[in-house]
């Protein structure tokens, strides 16, 4: 890997987040412009940046002043930086991902983690969740990038999923009998009340700022199953209540009806993949407000790999086979019904920096391209509770700008080439910039 590249970016990052004259106004010439708050595109506008802020957006293009920089994208649209409801920044799919559990240490993860988190920021999501990690790395990730060490985007992150004993989260699943322990809620397995509140409690200690749980088994877990519930309604109420307690909203992995409907009803924010979802769930879903983050690239992602012998474990592969038909269209009846749905990808299980496909696959289901759009933008925002910083271009808001040549409303593939992206007012990309750092992997 380029070690030189890796050190020039971080050099780069310290360097751009310096304070810089208060005075300095930077004017970005806006071809077209999608605010995410109108649900309109408008022509010739210029944004006007001050510090980490939008301070004003005007009609036509301002000349600039003495001292200020001009960024001319006339042949462009520009958008609100982007959002991903559903990362694992410490992790990424290959045929050598089981055995890399055994192989790897925190610090490998740690290192490639960095590398995932500046090819996501790159690809123009300056804002993701991640719900589930290894090591608890990202909570170090996101606090370098909070202060600058590292690019990388906002990160929200849960920490280390919850599970039942065997679950689809259970660290020691696959491993041999001498091997597996009793893992319990310091590592994020639960099988009781009492237990579910002191891994909530758990979490807080380690910097999490939400809490995931996997409400039904999982595709890529070592188990059979990938619809059964996995959490009796009482252990569901005392997560969700304890997470209140702690300012934590509760996202819910669940491929199954069941395990969903669960889910719904102890109060989750977010119902994660949702592949099997039936119409009662929507309802549901409807009644309480719940957001569906759909991950449609991560179903048509592992459907195809489960077509390569020897990619997946055989425990795994008719799993994997199922879900990719099921879920673009479990998609397109939830939105076709009107259940909220926040834009995500399970980005980890595919490859980082790919993230903007899910955008294809949406439109594909029936979603306007606007609405699509508005799905990583405002909606993720208010899902959040940072709607008031971020999701729209408006003045007093966090300058999060990323731009593409074209008009993503007649085609929204272009959302994955992005050309520009700036942060709180920082520019890490250019057209014209090399990429980000790739990394060396093995060959399959």
């Amino acid at each position: 890997m380029r070690l030189s590249r890796i050190a020039t970016l971080l050099l780069i990052a310290v360097l751009l987040c310096a304070p810089s004259d208060l005075g300095a106004r930077t004017l970005i010439h806006a071809g077209k412009l999608i605010d995410g708050a109108t649900g309109d595109a408008t022509a010739e506008k210029t944004l006007v940046v001050e510090g980490k802020k939008i301070v004003e957006i005007a009609d036509g293009y301002l000349d600039p002043e003495d001292g200020d920089e001009l960024i001319d994208l006339r042949d462009s649209t520009v958008l609100p930086g982007l959002m991903d409801m559903h990362t694992h920044l410490t992790n990424e799919g290959s045929p050598h991902s089981y055995m890399e559990r055994m192989q790897l240490n925190p610090g490998d993860y740690a290192i490639r983690s960095v590398v995932y988190a500046e090819r996501t920021l790159m690809a123009g999501f300056t804002t993701v969740r991640d719900v589930g990690d290894r090591y608890n790395l990202t909570v170090p990730l996101r606090n370098a990038i909070n202060g600058g060490i590292v690019p990388g985007p906002r990160i929200f992150t849960a920490t280390k999923s919850l599970a039942t004993t065997g679950g689809h989260a259970d660290p020691s699943n696959g491993m041999r009998a001498d091997l597996q322990g009793d893992p319990g809620p310091r590592e994020g397995v639960v099988n009781s009340a009492e237990d579910a509140r002191k891994a909530v409690r758990q979490r807080y200690k380690d910097g999490a700022d939400l809490i995931k749980i996997t409400a039904t088994g999982g595709v890529l877990s070592l188990a059979k199953n990938s619809q059964n519930p996995q959490f009796t309604d009482e252990v569901l109420r005392a997560v969700v209540e304890t997470a209140d307690d702690y300012g934590f909203m509760v996202a819910a992995h669940a491929h199954g009806a069941e395990g969903m409907k669960r889910a719904v009803r102890a109060g989750v924010a977010t119902i994660e993949h949702g592949t099997f979802m039936d119409d009662e769930t929507m309802q549901l879903m409807k009644e309480h407000g719940t957001y569906y983050v759909p991950t449609i690239m991560a179903g048509k992602w592992v459907e195809e790999k489960a077509a390569i012998d020897g990619y997946f474990p055989d425990v795994v592969r008719p799993k994997a086979a199922a879900v990719g038909p099921a879920i673009s269209g479990t998609f397109a009846k939830a939105y076709a019904a009107g259940v909220k749905i926040a834009f995500g990808t399970d980005t980890g299980v595919s490859p980082h920096g790919e993230n903007a496909k899910e955008f294809v696959y949406m439109v594909e289901g029936g979603m306007p391209p606007m609405e699509a759009i508005r799905s990583a933008t405002a909606v993720t925002a208010e899902l959040l509770g940072i709607q008031a910083e971020v999701g729209t271009l408006e003045a007093g808001k966090l300058a999060d700008v990323i731009a593409v040549r074209g008009d993503p409303l007649d085609d929204i593939g272009i959302l994955q080439s992005v050309d520009f992206v700036m942060k709180e007012g920082v520019v890490y990309k250019l057209a014209g910039d090399p990429g980000p750092v790739e990394l060396v992997t093995p060959k399959d």
